[in-house]
Parts: C-alpha cells; structure tokens; sequence
C-alpha cells in the first residue's frame, strides 16, 4: 500500500473515524416532535373521531387505496451503523525524513498530536534503530518501572520497535532511525532493512486508529506495499 508524502501535520479528524453523511446527501435537520395538547371538542351532534389531525392547508388529493403495513412490523429502532475504517485498519501516513532527523520527525509528529486533543496515553512512539533518549533515560531506572508505564496508559510511551512486550494503541509513531544509507556497507544495509520489514508490519498491526511513520519514502514505501 504505497504512501503518499505529507507535510508532518496531523488533524484532529485523522485519529479516528467520523460518521458523516454519505456523498452528495444532507444530514436531515432534526425538527422538534410536538407533545401531547388538548384537543378542541368536537361540536354537537357531531360523531367523534379518533383520528389524528393532519398537517394545515390545503387536503391533499385522494391516491386511492393505501396497502397494508408489512407482516411482523415492529417499532423497534434501527441497528447503529458499524464504525467506518475497522475492517481496512488503521490510517497510514507517511512524514519524510532522514534516518538522522527520524527521531525528531516523530517527536514534532507526536507534539502536534497532543495539540489537537489527542490523550498522551493514546499515543506509543517506537524506533527501529536507537531507542528513543526518553526511554534511554526511563530504562537506566530498571526495567520494571519502565514496563510499568506502559501498563499504566496515562503518558505516551516510547519503545524499541522489537520489544515483544510492547503493546498496541490507537496511534502509533515509528521512526525509522537505524541508520541505512548509500555509504553503509552492504551488510549493515541488509541487517537495517531485515530490522525494518519486521518493525513495519509490527507497528501497523498495534496500531488501531492511526500509524505515522517518519523516514525514507523509498524503504518505508517497499515495505508496506510488499505487507498490502
């Protein structure tokens, strides 16, 4: 599933799906139900009538016989629409960057995120390469109360791509910072795309509404479309 470049701006709409009416249509405009009243009573001698008053002006024409309700009616209300999105999973985007400015991509991507209104807890950031100095700093405290964070869901949390434990969220941010470029040597180059197809296909599977991933168009491009 190629990945159309984006300048790194993210909408509130993006996270999730919206229900909206469907092409070319108008939502309705809800009109307010008249309660009960009292009716006038109706003059003497006159029968009474059961029937409901119909709306003012003019009677419409007669159209001739109506036919009956269909059998087994019931006023049951309608079953809600399905939410829009589910069976074709999350939404991708793509922010070009360098391997280099990976990192900093997902930051200003997350950054954004939180501005519109997305809760941190929401959010999971992962690196394919160095680990995020957020979780470099939150690691040299133990692995433990590390791990702990992410259970508690209430800050956006940041992981190796590869970590088995890492659970999924509703946006996910991946930065592909391992390091591959034209100069590395062929093996290193191997070892990083290997690290990559692996980390891709991971990240879209955790994410639920929402996966941006920043990096080279070209490689994050070749590992999606082979995963469509």
């Amino acid at each position: 599933m190629p990945l159309i470049p984006e300048e790194p701006q993210i909408h509130e709409s993006v996270p999730g799906p919206r229900a909206t009416p469907a092409a070319g249509r108008t939502a309705p405009t809800p009109r307010p139900v008249p309660g009960p009243g009292p009716r006038p009573a109706p003059p003497r001698g006159a029968p009474a009538s059961s029937a409901r008053p119909g709306k003012p002006g003019p009677a419409a024409p007669s159209r001739g016989p109506v036919p009956a309700p269909p059998v087994q009616r019931t006023d049951s209300p309608q079953p809600p629409v399905a939410p829009t999105g589910t069976a074709a999973g999350p939404q991708l985007q793509l922010i070009p960057a360098p391997a280099g400015g990976a990192v900093d991509a997902a930051d200003e991507a997350v950054d954004l995120l939180l501005d519109s209104g997305r809760p941190p807890g929401e959010i999971l950031v992962l690196t394919t390469g160095e680990n995020h100095p957020w979780a470099t700093h939150e690691l040299s405290f133990g692995a433990a109360s590390y791990w702990a964070q992410q259970d508690a869901a209430d800050d956006v949390f940041y992981a190796d791509a590869g970590a088995e434990r890492v659970t999924g969220r509703p946006v996910v941010v991946v930065a592909v910072n391992d390091g591959n470029d034209v100069n590395a040597a062929n093996d290193g180059n191997a070892a990083n795309e290997d690290a990559t197809a692996r980390a891709l296909p991971a990240a879209l599977a955790r994410a639920g509404a929402l996966l941006i991933v920043c990096g080279d168009p070209e490689r994050i491009n070749a590992v999606l479309g082979a995963h469509a």
